[in-house]
């Protein structure tokens, strides 16, 4: 075929790649191989429509070695950049919870709530915001999920909350993937160069803390309403009595979760100590365990004890490396075999002939990603699958990357919010001893209507 057949049939047969690939994902096919093999299938057809494989350094002439040229390279550059940025927030994160430092962070944010205890929905309510700090610096949607069901579940409930509201507000502080821990902010900042720190504060912060507002006051009048509802139709229930955790860490071990945040803001730009230059967050996490590690040696004193502790923190790097960070590269390959088919002029065009501009493709794609997480249960599939597109997209319409990403990055943590199959919704559920598509029903009102203010504030 000639070059005019590849234009011309492209961006249907990537548009035919996309709804094989959700059906997939959607049958519970493992994420990792469905992307990589469509990508490499795309890739192929490329080249058997007439054209080269994309970004490629030094290409050998031979496409079936430079396909797999092409993994190679998404790996080292990955591997060399966000990949090892996300390998040690995985790292410190899991050291954290090892020398039970998460624990005493969750128990010393959540004091506050014995004020509200004559009023169970606000208490309920008040949950979101003080769990979406802990959100920024415990940035695994299903492990904090869990530790919050350990620690702050039992508090809810001994203090009138219904089970329902309960899990349902805990399950609410993941719905916004932000902070420089975060996986998707982390490949956010890169994919629009620009320091992490810098997209958390500047671009990050302004949107989500309206959102929040919102998301609060909208789960305390959804949950009463749903009690309401279920005490009518049951009658009110006696309260069973939870018992709550011990947590045996020091409480000043409640500031290491945050020391990498602490870092970074003090040895940002915005004041200059380290001249024109800024921590990055690898090194942030780095110099983040060293001081755990102290702390951790000034209160057992046992040097064994304190080596062997390190291995939680390899343990943490080796499963971020298997779940995100080979997700990200999988995600990239399937994002250069949409880009060799022409999916993004094809979009463009099609979306100039409709008479969108940027506003309009801003606002198709960040649908695009909430509906693709919530079905898939995965807000890192939905945004690293499609977020690498947007710099192309941006360029033709002559607009920032950051102001079509932002939303996306959001969008995608709010569709996993209210996934049926998400896993932070399914194990809270199982603990709680809930429906887990009650507590969709639950979230998907505050969400839906953040997800609609979220378009109007950013785009309009």
């Amino acid at each position: 075929m000639d070059e005019f057949s590849a234009i011309d049939y492209g961006p249907w047969i990537a548009l035919a790649f996309i709804v094989v690939v959700a059906r997939l994902l959607l049958k519970k096919y493992y994420p990792h191989a469905v992307l990589l093999f469509a990508g490499m299938l795309m890739l192929t057809i490329t080249w058997m429509l007439g054209s080269d494989l994309p970004q490629l350094d030094k290409p050998t002439g031979s496409f079936g070695i430079d396909l797999f040229k092409l993994i190679k390279e998404s790996f080292v550059g990955t591997n060399a950049g966000v990949g090892l940025m996300i390998m040690s927030i995985g790292g410190f994160v899991a050291y954290s919870d090892k020398i039970g430092a998460s624990h005493a962070l969750v128990q010393l944010a959540m004091r506050p709530l014995s004020l509200l205890k004559k009023y169970p929905h606000l208490t309920a309510a008040a949950v979101i915001p003080i769990g979406q700090l802990l959100f920024v610096t415990i940035p695994s949607a299903a492990g904090l999920g869990l530790l919050l069901m350990a620690s702050v579940f039992p508090i809810l409930v001994n203090l009138g909350v219904s089970r329902l509201s309960a899990v349902s507000v805990i399950t609410a502080c993941t719905a916004f993937g932000i902070g420089p821990a975060s996986a998707i902010t982390a490949n956010a900042s890169q994919i629009v160069d620009q320091p992490v720190i810098n997209y958390f504060v500047y671009d990050q912060l302004p949107l989500v803390l309206p959102l929040m507002i919102l998301t609060t006051v909208s789960y305390y009048f959804v949950n009463r309403y749903f009690d309401k509802k279920a005490e009518a139709k049951k009658g009110k229930s006696e309260i069973v009595k939870e018992e709550e955790p011990e947590v045996t860490a020091p409480k000043i071990y409640a500031i290491i979760p945050v020391l990498p945040l602490i870092l970074l803001i003090v040895f940002s730009e915005f004041f200059h100590i380290l001249g024109n230059s800024s921590l990055d967050t690898t090194t942030a996490m780095f110099m983040s365990l060293f001081i755990a590690i102290l702390m951790e040696a000034i209160r057992t004193r046992n040097v064994r004890t304190i080596l062997q502790s390190l291995h939680s923190f390899w343990n943490g790097m080796g499963n971020i490396f298997k779940t995100v960070v080979t997700l990200i590269i999988a995600a990239d390959i399937f994002s250069q075999g949409l880009i060799s088919l022409g999916f993004i002029d094809g979009l463009v065009y099609a979306s100039q002939n409709i008479g969108f501009e940027s506003v309009g493709v801003g606002i198709v794609m960040t649908v695009m990603i909430f509906l693709a997480s919530m079905l898939m249960g995965s807000g890192n599939a939905a945004f690293f699958a499609f977020a690498p597109l947007v710099p192309r997209i941006a360029a033709n319409f002559g607009v920032k990357a950051s102001m079509m990403i932002l939303p996306m990055n959001l969008a995608a943590s709010m569709g996993r919010t209210v996934s049926p199959v998400a896993g932070v919704l399914i194990a809270t559920a199982e603990i709680a001893k809930v429906d887990t598509i009650s507590i969709v029903k639950r979230n998907l009102i505050p969400f839906t209507l953040g997800l609609v203010v979220m378009l109007i504030y950013h785009f309009i």
